[in-house]
């Protein structure tokens, strides 16, 4: 009988070694973020799929055909919708070439008449003649902007391409041979710790299952309050809006940047003559990341790894702090699956009837090897 999780409670010195096993974890996988990222993206896509082929297998097909006709049948999928979407795809490029360059027009006008309100109230910056500066620069990045940075956009596509297609590659031989690999590390076990390695591989699954569901969650709550608060603002699209803002954020950092202009973009172009609707819209998303960081993600990603909210926050700057923007997107995660490896080591220590077991089996196994050699 398993006893009980909560019969243990992991001490100082268990905690200690998570969290630095987390931080070196981190340090490791910023220096193969060209693996790291195309496996988690394979979870993504595992978890996605592994209902339906869990589903095949009860009703009788083995292993290798589930995972064979569920991959097949997704395929088919994205090939199905790419087929029927690649029409139309070709015939709105037009259109969202020329809604970006009137948002970006927009943009750029708001940004010039709030550098020239801040010259009317700022002696110093019209001195330095900062709306002049501004416009000259905006110039300068749109006349070089593809012979600066299009080769250099170019060549980090292409550097990633080959990686991310190993996405789905990852994704089919986790579900045709994920139960194989669960089997193979459990007969490496011995035998007094078989059931305690049966519920560390259950509570790993487990908690990069939860992970992703928590991560759902949480982007569906972003999508929400960012849809309801421009939608009160008045600004177009507040659906499309906040669910696109609340996907970009789960690159932190940069990801939140890039929602943020997005949506000053969209507002200052809707508002060409009202700043202050632009402003509203900055204050609405500082204000929605603030709930992001703070109750959003420790009520949905932290509870569903049944992390305290405290160690949520600060596990999330110093990630940060140790990997980087890698670091910021995995340390919940690995912060995770490192608690639960920690959580049974220290139970293991802490059970002297199991570590009698296995002195005893070993006893025992020496005995029946021997036996021949002492017999008279």
């Amino acid at each position: 009988m398993m006893p009980a999780r909560n019969a243990y409670r992991a001490g100082p010195v268990v905690w200690a070694a998570i969290i630095a096993g987390t931080c070196l974890i981190l340090f490791i996988f910023q220096k193969i973020l060209w693996l790291v990222l195309p496996f988690v993206l394979a979870l993504i896509i595992y978890y996605v799929l592994l209902p339906v082929k869990l589903r095949l297998v009860l009703g009788g097909m083995s292993h290798d055909s589930a995972a064979g006709w569920v991959s097949s049948g997704a395929f088919a999928l994205i090939v199905l919708i790419g087929v029927l979407g690649f029409p139309k795809l070709l015939t709105e490029t037009v259109t969202w070439q020329d809604s970006a360059g009137r948002y970006l027009n927009g943009g750029l006008q708001f940004l010039t008449a709030s550098v020239v309100q801040m010259e009317t109230r700022f002696e110093m910056l019209a001195q330095a003649k900062a709306s002049a500066e501004m416009a000259r620069q905006i110039a300068d990045f749109s006349g070089h902007f593809a012979e600066k940075y299009v080769p250099t956009i170019a060549m980090t596509i292409a550097a990633w391409s080959p990686s991310l297609i190993l996405a789905p590659f990852l994704a089919f031989f986790m579900l045709r041979d994920g139960w194989r690999f669960r089997k193979f590390l459990t007969r490496a076990v011995p035998n007094a710790y078989f059931e305690r390695s049966l519920f560390l591989m259950d509570q790993v699954d487990r908690t990069a299952r939860l992970y992703f569901i928590g991560l759902i969650e949480l982007t569906l709550l972003d999508t929400f309050c960012l849809a309801g608060g421009l939608w009160l603002i008045g600004v177009s699209g507040p659906l499309q809006l906040g669910l696109l803002t609340a996907v970009l954020a789960w690159v932190p950092y940069i990801g939140s940047i890039l929602g943020c202009l997005l949506v000053v973009l969209v507002a200052a172009t809707d508002f060409p003559g009202d700043p202050n609707v632009a402003y509203a819209a900055i204050a609405l998303f500082v204000f929605v990341r603030l709930l992001d960081d703070f109750v959003f993600m420790p009520m949905t990603i932290g509870k569903s790894l049944n992390m305290h909210p405290l160690l949520t926050v600060l596990m999330i700057f110093v990630g940060g702090a140790v990997a980087g923007v890698p670091g910021l997107m995995m340390v919940l995660p690995v912060l995770g699956v490192v608690m639960v490896l920690g959580e049974t080591i220290g139970m293991l220590v802490n059970d002297p009837r199991l570590r009698a077991r296995h002195a005893h089996e070993r006893a025992l196994r020496q005995q029946l090897v021997t036996r021949d050699l002492t017999l008279p």
